[in-house]
């Protein structure tokens, strides 16, 4: 398989060195921004597959990869995948926040529909996406995700204003809201939060709280479903990522599953 990469920070380059042995692509085309080329060169781990860097959508494109995975936040899901999708290559969206924006959403469909495409939304770091999925069709569904993650973790997000993170000596709830709101707030922190939406109620009736706790030692994932035909909870802690303490290091091991689906014998 010709496998694209967009990004080349912390995901993509761990990705990277986890892709390897009899489930490796048969090659690598990397999207990195314009001018970053040589950068992301200099970031490859050793590869036993050639890979390829080039900085602009149009060269990604021109490369004709089987499938894409989007590695590079909110923007690089709407620079990227609809003209990806619309030319009827595949693609793994990691952001799965940038579909809080509505209209990002519906033109995301429509491309993959009119490229006869398919656009790929991994469950990342929480589990139980596939039976929460199974029950959206029958409606009725009450879902509320609880967020914890060390003071750290949220520096750089609204969450400073509404806390001092710093100076926290418990558990502290910053946000209470829909998924939608938590998504569009905490771009880098909230993805956990869209994707039980989009695999359930949807960002409007997914209710969403999330914690700085000082006392984490990772990313706590926690929800609990109730509809007619079944109720459950479900609750991860996840370690955080060795080069970002806001990615659980699951999402990771998440897309390398993703992926050897797709190249192997067996989907699991």
């Amino acid at each position: 398989m010709h496998l694209g990469l967009i990004g080349h920070g912390n995901i993509a380059m761990t990705l990277l060195a986890l892709l390897e042995g009899p489930l490796s692509p048969a090659r690598l085309t990397l999207r990195t921004r314009a001018g970053r080329a040589e950068a992301a060169r200099a970031a490859l781990p050793g590869c036993a597959f050639p890979v390829e860097v080039v900085d602009s959508a149009g060269a990604l494109l021109a490369a004709r990869p089987d499938l894409v995975v989007e590695c590079a936040g909110h923007a690089g899901v709407a620079e990227n995948a609809p003209t990806l999708l619309r030319a009827g290559i595949d693609v793994m969206v990691v952001s799965v926040g940038a579909l809080a924006d509505a209209a990002l959403e519906r033109d995301l469909h429509a491309a993959a529909r009119d490229g006869g495409a398919r656009m790929i939304l991994p469950p990342g770091a929480v589990g139980g996406i596939d039976l929460l999925a199974a029950l959206a069709p029958s409606g009725d569904l009450e879902v509320r995700y609880r967020g914890v993650k060390p003071p750290a973790a949220w520096a750089g997000t609204p969450a400073e204003q509404v806390v001092d993170l710093a100076g926290l000596t418990g558990a502290t709830t910053f946000f209470e809201g829909t998924a939608r709101e938590a998504a569009r707030a905490y771009p880098k922190n909230a993805n956990v939060a869209a994707t039980l939406a989009l695999a359930g109620a949807g960002f409007e009736a997914t209710r969403v709280e999330l914690v700085a706790d000082p006392a984490a030692a990772g990313n706590i994932h926690a929800y609990e479903v109730r509809s007619a035909l079944a109720r459950y909870e479900m609750r991860i802690e996840n370690l955080p990522s060795s080069g970002n303490i806001k990615t659980s290091a699951a999402t990771i091991y998440s897309l390398l599953r993703e992926i050897r689906n797709r190249i192997g014998p067996v989907a699991i």
